[in-house]
């Protein structure tokens, strides 16, 4: 876990509390496309290996989303 995750988690978070209420379309599907459209790359691999690690502090939604992204991450590398 790097230095960051403490941070990276609270922001998840908040993006989460902006997507949940919106109620247009599924908010794990916006989280996720918030998360690899506007995060870095060290990020996105800090958050994805977080969740790796049990995901601590993370939000139910955003440990779906997360999930989302670690599995578009795999893809992309097969």
């Amino acid at each position: 876990m790097s230095g960051q995750t403490p941070r990276l988690v609270m922001m998840a978070n908040q993006i989460a509390q902006f997507f949940v209420p919106q109620r247009r379309g599924d908010p794990v599907a916006e989280i996720a496309d918030h998360l690899e459209k506007f995060w870095d790359p060290r990020m996105k691999a800090d958050i994805v290996a977080h969740l790796r690690a049990g995901g601590a502090g993370l939000d139910p939604v955003v440990r779906e989303a997360v999930g989302r992204l670690k599995e578009a991450q795999r893809v992309a590398t097969a």
